[in-house]
């Protein structure tokens, strides 16, 4: 047996203020979004901004549905739209953030485990990192250059191949 240690590696900014302008403008993009999410049931608005190689920002929020599993995260919204709408045109970078009716959403929010997946389908796809930016109402911003910081583990379709 041997341990195997996996290090995540993130850029960690005090505030919103220390990012670089095209990345505070995905930021704000996705919290302007958070603003028409359809969360009655959690009442936790999450937003998401990706930009496209093309400079094309695409936004989605988050969508509930009283069967849960029915439902879609911002993310997905957002990466799903951009490849049926764009198909050739890469994703660049995305931008994560939430607010929340009942608490204050002070710390970034990152992708939930699906939408590490279908990010990781599109940097396979496109065979290029997509920036990740996660954001909270207040305090610090994460930034990641790519889906394998936060999924270290990821499937992909190498693991479909029958040799």
């Amino acid at each position: 047996m041997k341990k195997v240690d996996h290090i995540v590696s993130l850029e960690v900014y005090s505030s919103a203020k220390e990012l670089n302008e095209a990345d505070l403008e995905l930021l704000n993009k996705a919290k302007e979004i958070s603003k028409s999410a359809y969360a009655p049931y959690s009442q936790f608005y999450v937003g998401a901004a990706l930009r496209l190689k093309s400079g094309k920002i695409i936004t989605g929020s988050n969508q509930e549905n009283v069967a849960y599993p029915s439902g879609l995260c911002a993310e997905r919204v957002a990466i799903f739209y951009a490849n049926a709408q764009f198909p050739t045109d890469e994703v660049e970078a995305i931008a994560i953030n939430a607010h929340a009716e009942k608490f204050d959403v002070s710390h970034p929010i990152s992708p939930c485990g699906s939408c590490r997946q279908a990010i990781a389908e599109y940097e396979i796809k496109q065979k290029k990192e997509i920036r990740i930016i996660m954001g909270a109402n207040t305090g610090e911003i994460h930034v990641c250059s790519g889906i394998k910081s936060l999924l270290p583990f990821m499937f992909n379709e190498e693991e479909l191949k029958n040799d």
